[in-house]
């Protein structure tokens, strides 16, 4: 198993806690986070794509994911860079251009996370496309067909229903194309990630929820392109403790729902906009992406065994969440490196 963690774009990840200690939407704060996690030996960061901030609400700050993307690159050394990108936001060849640079920039350690969108609301306030629910993942398909296409090809055509390319040039072209990640979970966002993405990445969810899952993508997967996917990515908050009274009392104080947290204000879109398969909870939205449903919260041993169900289920790699997020990730490199990595954190730089 992989461990990875989020890059806090938008500060803190917890909506009903406003003060999260040092954690700010600045890249100082992203920076030391960064240089923390490389130096540790995480496996990747995930960069979320976000103008507005559904977190701490649409008048707190965040920061740009692609201008971010390009800083942690240059100071790091091993931590890969997996960077969301929404179609309707971006022209594919600009992206393709930038995703070049990116891969030059990281020797190779940049990624892509293609997400089709939810958040009509920011699609007004920033002038991007947000079209139905079916139609973006025909957007997307095609984004990721001319990024290929740019990536590979000397002179590049396509005529498809969102983009037109007559000989386009990109120069240089990435050593290595990066490799595609997305995730969904409606009928038409499984099938068509199945047959664009490299990998696979969904929210969090149980053991057997997951399974059933994966099992589902890399059986479509198989049927259109010959083989499973080569990585699956799922979501998790993360909250370890020396005792199991210590950790669920942690996770009460985050998920005491604050009816004026103006992070809620995005709920009902998000669940009418995601077609999810599965019931989601303002307690569960306390943190995002159903980061609390595969219940990592205990000892450094329990969490440990959950990790390895999760594993058996066909997890690869988990992108974490936690807060305050310096402190944790070392928290988690010292407890559960040993446990689920069978390796030591490269480095502790924190103080408990």
């Amino acid at each position: 198993m992989r461990l990875g963690y989020w890059t806090p774009v938008y500060g803190g990840f917890l909506r009903n806690v406003r003060d999260e200690g040092r954690m700010a939407a600045t890249f100082d704060y992203v920076r030391e986070v960064s240089q923390l996690a490389d130096r540790l030996g995480y496996d990747l960061t995930l960069v979320p794509e976000l103008y507005l901030n559904d977190r701490k609400g649409i008048d707190a700050p965040s920061l740009e994911a692609w201008s971010v993307s390009a800083a942690i690159a240059a100071v790091t050394t091993r931590l890969r860079i997996l960077t969301a990108v929404r179609p309707g936001f971006h022209l594919p060849t600009v992206i393709a251009k930038a995703s070049a640079t990116l891969a030059d920039i990281s020797d190779d350690r940049f990624a892509l996370n293609v997400v089709s969108a939810w958040w009509a609301e920011e699609a007004r306030q920033y002038g991007g496309t947000f079209a139905a629910h079916e139609e973006r993942y025909v957007q997307s398909t095609e984004f990721v067909r001319v990024l290929r296409g740019l990536w590979g090809e000397d002179r590049f055509s396509f005529d498809g229903r969102f983009y037109r390319l007559d000989e386009t040039v990109l120069s240089p072209k990435p050593r290595r194309a990066p490799a595609i990640f997305a995730g969904g979970e409606s009928e038409d966002g499984r099938e068509a990630i199945a047959g664009f993405a490299d990998s696979y990445v969904i929210h969090g969810g149980t053991p057997q929820e997951v399974s059933a899952k994966i099992a589902d993508v890399n059986a479509r997967r198989r049927r259109l392109k010959g083989a499973d996917f080569a990585e699956v990515g799922m979501a998790a908050y993360v909250i370890v403790r020396d005792t199991e009274a210590e950790a669920r009392a942690e996770l009460e104080r985050i998920t005491t729902v604050d009816p004026a947290s103006p992070g809620y204000a995005s709920f009902e879109e998000f669940v009418a906009n995601s077609r999810l398969d599965i019931e989601l909870s303002r307690r569960e939205y306390s943190v995002g992406t159903r980061g609390l449903r595969p219940d990592l919260v205990g000892t450094p041993e329990q969490v440990a065994e959950r990790i390895r169900e999760f594993e058996r289920a066909g997890v690869t790699l988990l992108i974490l969440q936690a807060s305050p997020l310096d402190e944790e990730l070392e928290r988690i490199a010292t407890d559960l490196f040993p446990l689920v990595t069978g390796t030591a954190a490269r480095a502790t730089t924190v103080a408990r």
